[in-house]
């Protein structure tokens, strides 16, 4: 091939990838940069029981840093903020968060969570490993809690 031919198909390759959505070219970086983001909850099934209504977000910071907040949108209000009951401190503990960081491993495809801060004191510390399923912008984590045993499934949507 002659060198201004090579020199166009390059032009032309180089052109159609920058046209291309940015999550398509995201895709064809790592595992860590194709998790790295945030992510909205589109549902949360603990041991089996759906529960798609839950409202929630991951946050995987390329720092390796993250945040998670999740829970069920219709949880009752306290009628007294500032000195809740028991009953009302038992009607919001659906709701979970935590903290901490991250790192992923390419050929298990996992995604492991190191528990720095939680809303269960039991899961400090926890190292939390999550099969990674992902596809597009839908992602998939499986685990196994460490305090109770518990099996989650979590699926995300990326968030826009």
């Amino acid at each position: 091939m002659h060198r201004r031919t090579i020199f166009n198909l390059s032009a032309i390759t180089a052109l159609g990838l920058a046209l291309l959505p940015s999550n398509i070219v995201a895709q064809q970086g790592t595992l860590k940069q194709q998790l790295t983001g945030t992510w909205t909850l589109v549902s949360y099934t603990p041991n089996s029981n759906n529960r798609p209504n839950y409202k929630g977000i991951l946050i995987l910071e390329s720092s390796g840093y993250y945040a998670e907040l999740f829970g069920p949108p219709d949880r009752p209000k306290y009628k007294n903020a500032s000195q809740p009951t028991i009953e009302e401190r038992v009607a919001a503990q659906p709701f979970a968060a935590n903290y901490g960081t991250w790192l992923v491993s390419e050929p298990d495809r996992t995604l492991t969570q190191r528990f720095e801060g939680a809303v269960i004191p039991n899961n400090e510390g926890a190292e939390v490993k999550s099969s990674v399923g992902l596809a597009g912008d839908e992602l998939k984590l499986t685990r196994v809690l460490p305090s109770s045993g518990a099996r989650q499934e979590f699926v995300y949507r990326r968030a826009r």
